[in-house]
């Protein structure tokens, strides 16, 4: 017999894999995203440079992965630049014959209970459909916005050769990126809610150092250095190579990365990338929702919104740790009352933030100013959501007037988070 939707499958055998599964959990893998099923062998040894033993979890049927899910360690930057451990979550797949049965609850529950036993704070992960993840409790922390800029309509002055402000934009190669990348994405993610540490993987995959079996095409690499030498920002883009019946360059440039650490360095390689000879498109790539881009540039119209969509989610695993890891905008005491249906985080817990900006926590049975749930406690932890507004929604619910307002004034930040990063 069938089981009904969302019935668990206790016959189905979920657990860590093995090494001699691993070709056949990526080739579940791929099933779960619609690319080729059989990985190429160059693909498995760059993902077996991924593999953590124990991380990584299979559900079987009959000796065949029918459904995948990975995590690995995480540093994820808190609101006033310090790191908390994280859970990063990823590779979510469920084959399309075992749907419904439960597959994706075995695994989250049994890796969030590995997490919270680990001592991580947070999990996270880039959720590929929004309803599935609020379930286990994650909420949207980051949102992000892809532009594309109409060159010529920016009013940009064409005959513009570089940066006013006594620094220089370089042209540089991968070897450069790999020395000078790893150290300036230190200093952005110190400075930057919502971003993530990269790994000396990442760097060898962004600038071609190891390549899978996908076709690699090489990026450009530009770095701006201040007046007094310092590198201050750099970006990865690539260009397409189209041309008009009237032999007029149609080009676009297509940013993979950008990273700065100074107002000054992020405008001045946006205007670089619109100075481009034959370049008449610039595709921003994935940027925080109040980048500097659409408004640096004389005609603010010209930088159109591709897509706006939920980023990082991310879901507490420990309040107290995570409340007290950020800063605070103001004073003030706050009693949170946290549902959590997985048992993880819940509980009636006191923020007690001070003017220097530190705060403290504590459980409590004091009476609560707001209730919610844990998916909705993310959102305001990293800086991003309204408690007012998620109040309208019934998302938040007042135990005591005006709470929500006080909530915000608290937790709310002057520029919003942002993850620059997918995993």
């Amino acid at each position: 017999m069938t089981p009904s939707a969302g019935t668990l499958r206790t016959d189905l055998d979920v657990r860590p894999i093995t090494e001699t599964e691993f070709a056949d959990w990526n080739r579940a893998l791929n099933i779960g995203f619609l690319r080729e099923p059989t990985p190429t062998p160059e693909a498995l040894d760059v993902r077996r440079l991924q593999f953590l033993p124990g991380r990584s979890l299979g559900a079987f049927d009959g000796g065949r992965c029918v459904a995948t899910f990975r995590s690995f360690p995480q540093e994820l930057t808190a609101v006033g630049g310090a790191a908390v451990q994280a859970d990063a979550i990823s590779n979510v797949t469920v084959s399309p014959t075992h749907r419904r049965r439960g597959l994706l609850t075995r695994m989250m529950a049994q890796d969030l209970a590995a997490a919270k036993e680990r001592g991580d704070v947070v999990a996270t992960l880039i959720a590929a459909e929004y309803p599935i993840y609020g379930r286990y409790g994650f909420g949207p922390a980051t949102w992000a916005t892809e532009w594309t800029v109409d060159v010529p309509r920016t009013g940009l002055d064409p005959r513009r050769s570089g940066p006013e402000d006594g620094g220089r934009v370089d042209l540089v190669d991968a070897q450069d990126v790999s020395k000078l990348g790893p150290e300036l994405h230190e200093r952005v993610r110190g400075v930057q809610p919502g971003a993530i540490d990269r790994t000396d993987l990442w760097w060898k995959t962004a600038t071609g150092a190891i390549r899978s079996s996908t076709p690699w095409n090489e990026p450009f690499f530009a770095v701006y250095r201040s007046a007094d030498g310092e590198v201050e920002g750099m970006v990865s883009y690539t260009a397409d190579d189209t041309w008009g019946d009237s032999k007029q360059p149609l080009n676009t440039a297509r940013v993979d990365w950008l990273l700065a650490v100074s107002p000054a360095a992020e405008r001045a390689l946006w205007r670089y990338l619109c100075s481009i000879d034959w370049i008449v498109k610039v595709k921003s790539g994935w940027r925080a929702p109040d980048d500097l881009l659409p408004l640096l540039l004389p005609d603010p119209r010209a930088a159109v919104v591709t897509t706006y969509a939920d980023w990082l989610w991310v879901r507490v695993l420990d309040v107290v740790r995570a409340l007290e890891a950020r800063t605070y905008e103001a004073a003030g005491s706050l009693v949170l009352e946290v549902a959590d249906g997985a048992g993880l985080a819940g509980g009636r817990y006191r923020l007690q933030a001070s003017a220097d900006g530190t705060g403290t926590c504590a459980a409590t049975t004091r009476d609560a100013d707001l209730a919610l749930d844990v998916s909705e406690l993310a959102p305001l932890w990293l800086g991003d959501e309204s408690a007012v507004r998620l109040a309208a929604l019934g998302r938040v619910r007042e135990e005591r007037a005006g709470a929500a307002r006080e909530a915000d004034a608290l937790l709310r930040t002057s520029r919003r988070p942002w993850c620059p990063d997918l995993f």
